[in-house]
């Protein structure tokens, strides 16, 4: 069951859930799905609202992600198997202008973005939040793995109870005004078994249906493929050089290759193996160097939203655990604000691979939560 916590209905708010009108952000799949159904079942005013970002036709034969004509379909489905309102809203306009459009530039000028933070923090957090207000919601729930928790100052963001399914990565730039209105009901499940056999007691269809793998416009996980319907000049050829720049292959776009990668660089009869150190779009190269050069201790950030309960520059460090990638567990460093949104993070022991573009989201070191984060820059 959801987590009934907070007095006196499991939402936090001084009234039955009759008379409490949640909006259900439906992806389509089993998450959303199952705190759709739920909350219904726990009597709730439950809306269900889906998001088509893309263009629907295309998105009929895609399979694998989020918000594609199948799922659409499957929200419809759930909401009325469990007899509460859905709608379905036409955000393609918008996704392609916040979200999109910043990725295909990003990649080309050589970072590694993360567009579902993006999406999280320009769309469904912000517009979809914005509608949900509209239409008279106390709040809206999401399926997010992630933990909303009271604290002294007010509501808290913490990691999920279940590392592996954890999306705290993704969710930093959640402002504390938007925490206020957000609910997350899966964040305290010990694991995704619990939300399928959920799925299952309330007979939901899409009690067995497959995890999105995918970032929901890039098939397959093909960046390239995708950034050259957007940015045809992308292809542009050059030079792959070494850190003296000193020429050693071509290459056909910087949009083929990212920080960190070895393998595919057509450069043959070294003694040790060549890395991916730099990409610079304008100039067209794609630097190469060892992998000690790849070792990173200094992080600038900027746009820093910060969920602590003090000013974030009210302080001349703070010592937090940080993540710089999604898959891995939060490492030991130091950050020291220039600024109200910008920082510069030292790490304790060096990371590998770090790229302008990714996340760097901070953790408390002692218990489950995530005090927000930033965006990694050049400097």
């Amino acid at each position: 069951m959801l987590d009934q916590s907070g007095p006196p209905n499991s939402l936090g708010f001084a009234k039955a859930p009759a008379d409490t009108r949640v909006v259900v952000a439906m992806s389509g799949g089993v998450d959303s799905s199952v705190v759709a159904a739920e909350l219904k079942s726990q009597g709730y005013d439950v809306v269900g609202v889906t998001l088509q970002l893309y263009d629907h036709g295309a998105a009929l034969a895609k399979k694998g992600a989020c918000c594609a004509g199948r799922d659409i379909h499957d929200a419809r489905r759930v909401a009325e198997e469990m007899g509460f309102p859905h709608y379905v809203l036409d955000y393609e306009n918008v996704f392609r202008d916040a979200v999109i459009d910043e990725f295909a530039d990003s990649y080309l000028g050589g970072a590694t973005p993360v567009p579902c933070i993006r999406c999280n923090e320009r769309v469904k957090f912000k517009d979809l939040l914005e509608t949900a207000k509209d239409l008279e919601a106390d709040c809206m729930a999401t399926g997010h793995y992630i933990q909303r928790k009271m604290g002294e100052t007010g509501a808290e963001l913490h990691s999920a109870a279940d590392a592996a399914r954890d999306q705290s990565y993704f969710l930093f730039s959640t402002t504390a005004e938007q925490l206020d209105y957000l609910r997350f009901p899966l964040g305290h499940l010990p694991s995704k078994d619990d939300t399928r056999a959920l799925a299952s007691k309330y007979g939901l269809s899409v009690a067995d249906k497959p995890d999105s793998q995918d970032i929901c416009f890039v098939p397959n996980g093909d960046y390239a493929s995708v950034i050259r319907k957007l940015r045809p000049e992308a292809t542009a050829p050059g030079d792959i050089v070494d850190t003296n720049g000193r020429v050693l292959a071509r290459h056909d776009g910087v949009i083929n290759y990212t920080i960190g990668q070895r393998r595919g660089l057509g450069i043959g009869g070294l003694a040790d193996p060549l890395y991916v150190v730099k990409l610079d779009a304008d100039a067209r190269q794609v630097v190469v160097g060892p992998k000690e050069m790849l070792a990173t201790r200094t992080v600038p950030i900027r746009e820093v939203n910060w969920l602590g309960d003090a000013p974030f520059d009210s302080r001349a460090e703070w010592h937090v655990g940080v993540k710089v990638r999604s898959t891995r567990p939060p490492t030991e460093a130091v950050i020291r604000p220039l600024s109200a949104t910008e920082a510069t993070v030292e790490l304790v022991s060096a990371e590998a691979g770090v790229s302008p573009g990714q996340a760097c989201v901070f953790y408390d070191r002692d218990t489950s939560r995530i005090y927000g984060g930033g965006w990694i820059h050049r400097g």
